[in-house]
C-alpha cells in the first residue's frame, strides 16, 4: 500500500515502464527504475526528484494517452514531487503553507515586511529616507549595518536549518545515510550534473514544452535562473568578507566585484524567470501538476522580483527613490528567506540529493559488471 494515490499510480506507472524499457536512454529516472524490482513510496519520491520533467518520455511514450494504459510519467511524478516537498517539510505544522496559495502568501509576506521596513526607515531619517543621496553609504543612516546584518542573518539562519531538517527526512526516506555525503566521487558527479543541468536535455534534443518539438529555452532560462542565484549569493559573500575581514565597508563602485556579481546575477535573475514564466504559460497541461502553479509561479515572481529590485536600487541608489526601494529590495529578500523552505526552492535541494543517489548506484552498477 501506497501514502498516496499519486504514489501508487506512479507505481503503476513504473512497473509498466520496467517491463518497455523504450525510454532508458533519455534521461537518469529509467536506468534508476531499472535497478528494483519494486517500489517503495521512498524510491519513488527519490524517482520523482531525479525526474527533471524535461516531457520527452511523454513524447516518445507508444502508451502515452489516449492509450488506454494512459501513462504519463511527467506529470504523475510531478505530481509525487510536489507532494513530497510537503512530505519533507520542516517544522511539519508549516506544511500546508505554500501547496496552493504559494505566489499569494509569498507576495503579502514580501510586500508586508517592506512596509514594515519602509515605515521603520522613514521614521528613523525621513530627511535621508526621501531626499537625494549624492553619497550612497547614507542609506546606512537608515537601516544601520549591523541591524540589517542581524535581521537578514537570522532570517537566513531559519531558512538553511529548516532546508537541512527537510533533506535529511528526504534522505532518510530514500533509504540513504551519512556515509554517501561523503562518497567524493558521486558528489562531484552530481554537481557535474547539476551545473549543466544535464538531464533537461530530453536524451539530446531539448525539453517538450507547447508541442513535439523540443527546443532547449527551458534548460538556458533555467541556466540564468540558477547561475543568476548563484552571482548574487556570491556578491552578498564577498561583501561580507569585505566588510568583516578587510573593513571596506559598502556600497561599493561600479567596478568593485560584488557589484559586478550582482549585476550579472540580477540581470540572470530577470532574464530567467521572465522565460520560464512563459514556457511554464506555454507548456502543454499535460505536462504539468496544473494543481501546484500557485507554487512554482510565486518562486519564479520571487526571484524575478529580488533581481528587479535589486537592479533599480543599484541604477538609483543616489536618487530620492533610493529610500523606497531598499525597503521593497530588502521585503523581498526577506520574504525569499522565510519562504524559500516552503516552495519550489527546495526541489534543487532535493534534486541534487538524487542525483548523488543515482551517481552512486550507477557507480555500484559499473563495478559490479566489471568485476563479473
Amino acid at each position: 500500500m501506497h501514502a498516496t494515490e499519486a504514489l501508487a499510480e506512479a507505481d503503476r506507472l513504473m512497473t509498466v515502464c520496467n517491463s518497455c524499457r523504450y525510454c532508458e536512454g533519455l534521461c537518469a529516472v529509467f536506468p534508476a527504475m531499472e535497478m528494483r524490482r519494486g517500489f517503495a513510496d521512498g524510491d519513488l519520491n527519490y524517482l520523482a526528484n531525479l525526474c527533471h520533467g524535461c516531457g520527452a518520455c511523454y513524447t516518445d511514450c507508444q502508451f502515452s494517452p489516449p492509450h488506454e494504459f494512459n501513462v504519463n510519467v511527467p506529470q504523475t511524478l510531478a505530481i509525487v514531487r510536489n507532494d513530497s516537498y510537503k512530505s519533507y517539510v520542516w517544522p511539519r505544522a508549516l506544511a500546508p503553507l505554500l501547496v496552493r496559495n504559494g505566489l499569494a502568501i509569498s507576495l503579502i509576506t514580501a510586500v508586508s515586511i517592506g512596509l514594515f521596513f519602509f515605515g521603520f526607515m522613514a521614521f528613523s531619517n525621513s530627511a535621508v529616507m526621501f531626499g537625494s543621496q549624492p553619497d550612497p553609504k547614507l542609506f546606512y543612516a537608515i537601516m544601520p549595518h549591523n541591524t540589517m546584518a542581524l535581521i537578514f542573518g537570522c532570517a537566513f539562519l531559519y531558512a538553511i536549518v529548516a532546508l537541512i531538517m527537510g533533506f535529511r527526512l528526504f534522505w532518510k526516506d530514500i533509504g540513504e545515510n551519512g556515509a554517501t555525503l561523503t562518497d567524493q566521487i558521486s558528489i562531484w558527479q552530481a554537481i557535474k550534473d547539476t551545473a549543466q543541468l544535464r538531464y533537461l536535455d530530453g536524451g539530446g534534443v531539448g525539453c517538450f514544452n507547447e508541442d513535439d518539438q523540443p527546443t532547449d529555452r527551458r534548460r538556458l532560462y533555467h541556466h540564468f535562473t540558477f547561475y543568476g542565484f548563484l552571482l548574487c549569493f556570491g556578491s552578498t559573500s564577498v561583501a561580507t568578507l569585505y566588510h568583516y575581514l578587510l573593513g571596506y565597508h559598502a556600497p561599493y563602485p561600479w567596478y568593485d566585484l560584488p557589484v559586478i556579481l550582482g549585476t550579472i546575477g540580477g540581470i540572470g535573475l530577470v532574464i530567467g524567470p521572465v522565460g520560464l514564466f512563459f514556457a511554464k504559460s506555454k507548456r502543454d497541461p499535460a505536462l504539468q501538476d496544473k494543481s501546484r502553479k500557485g507554487m512554482d509561479i510565486a518562486f519564479i515572481a520571487m526571484l524575478f522580483l529580488v533581481g528587479l529590485t535589486g537592479l533599480l536600487l543599484l541604477i538609483l541608489r543616489t536618487t530620492p527613490a533610493m529610500g523606497t526601494l531598499l525597503a521593497l529590495h530588502l521585503g523581498f529578500v526577506f520574504g525569499f528567506f522565510i519562504t524559500m523552505p516552503y516552495g519550489k526552492f527546495v526541489h534543487g535541494i532535493y534534486r541534487f540529493g538524487a542525483l548523488i543517489r543515482y551517481a552512486k548506484e550507477r557507480y555500484a552498477m559499473t563495478e559490479a559488471a566489471s568485476i563479473a
